[in-house]
């Protein structure tokens, strides 16, 4: 008489197909990745605006409802408006910048020439100038071999060919972006439609789990970002720096990545501080804005809009960022944060089964 087998047997080889289909996609994600940037990022946006256009559906003008596809219309031209109005805001700062730069350049080279590297050869018996003579020699004896290099130059066309990408990427993005939040609720429900019946309830729940973690972390960083702007802009303002918008709205958003806005802005604000006044003490009041701004943000905005009720530690959205940027580049980026938050609700069910 046949032995039915151990259920202890059974459960593995019932998860193996799951893991099968899970490693697969994985891989194909990363050979994929360098074509999926445009339409993860749509993919973020339209998570993101989903609850915006939902309730637009529901407003009336007049007797109509508003549809669906116009709700969609409505917030894609509303997020044109404002990218439009950042790039004209940013760039006069972009503009100025690069100006100080170039003409610091030439500062930069005559203090070294005059004052570092006597330094470093008095100091470290280092003579650069000797090693740049030996250097232009090493050139000469090897200049025929040199030459060849100049068989590589057409692949410098590469770089054309990936600007032409870009551009193109980003014109793909509002086009998928706008037929995402078009067919967000049906796309979602097509997705669950694909759940093996026996999974869907866990399946669901889990992700309800996920989408309430992400939703409270996308909220609360929303509302950090617009208080941050605020706050830099005006402070700058009354520190007397020119292009305080422009700072500040470049610091407040980057307030996203933990440390990263305060770090862009303290060098950006130090660039125009010092074109403008030229001096240090010119600089002490908008490295005070800083220094007052991420005290603020880290001990009052972040944990008041935000909340130890997320769970997504900043440590670990650092660390989220860098890793799956470093595994998927800038794709890695846009799925870091949902990521986290997945395994976040994956250690929390983990431990419920382990207990």
């Amino acid at each position: 008489m046949p032995t039915e087998p151990a259920p202890g047997n059974t459960a593995p080889s019932r998860w193996l197909p799951y893991i099968a289909v899970a490693a697969a996609g994985a891989w194909l994600i990363y050979l994929l990745t360098p074509i999926l940037t445009p339409f993860l990022l749509a993919a973020a946006m339209a998570y993101l605006f989903d609850p915006l256009v939902d309730r637009l559906e529901q407003r009336r003008i007049g007797k109509y409802r508003i549809k669906r596809t116009a709700g969609t219309l409505i917030v894609l031209f509303g997020l044109l408006l404002i990218f439009t109005l950042l790039a004209l805001i940013l760039a006069p700062l972009v503009q100025a910048e690069t100006r100080l730069l170039m003409q610091q350049i030439p500062k930069v080279i005559e203090w070294g020439g005059q004052t570092l590297m006597p330094w470093l050869s008095a100091t470290f018996g280092i003579d650069l100038m000797r090693d740049q003579q030996l250097v232009l020699a090493w050139v000469k004896e090897h200049i025929a071999e040199l030459s060849q290099l100049t068989r590589y130059l057409p692949h410098l066309t590469d770089g054309g060919l990936a600007l032409l990408g870009l551009i193109a990427n980003l014109l793909l993005v509002p086009v998928v972006l706008f037929y995402l939040l078009r067919d967000w609720d049906r796309i979602i429900t097509h997705l669950a439609d694909w759940i093996p019946e026996r999974l869907k309830p866990k399946t669901i729940a889990i992700a309800r789990e996920i989408d309430s973690v992400l939703s409270e972390f996308a909220r609360g960083q929303v509302l950090v970002i617009l208080v941050m702007c605020v706050f830099y802009s005006v402070a700058l303002w009354l520190a007397g720096l020119n292009y305080a918008l422009a700072v500040g709205l470049i610091s407040g958003i980057l307030v996203f990545v933990p440390y990263l806005g305060v770090v862009v802005g303290v060098l950006l604000g130090t660039l125009a501080g010092f074109s403008q006044f030229g001096n240090l003490a010119g600089l002490l009041p908008i490295w005070g804005v800083f220094l007052i701004g991420q005290l603020l943000e880290g001990m009052a905005v972040t944990p008041w809009l935000v909340g130890e009720r997320v769970g997504l530690h900043p440590v670990a959205v650092i660390f989220a960022l860098m890793a799956f940027g470093q595994l998927f580049g800038f794709v890695g980026i846009l799925v870091a944060i949902p990521a986290a938050a997945a395994s976040l609700v994956a250690l929390r069910h983990l431990k419920v089964q382990l207990d």
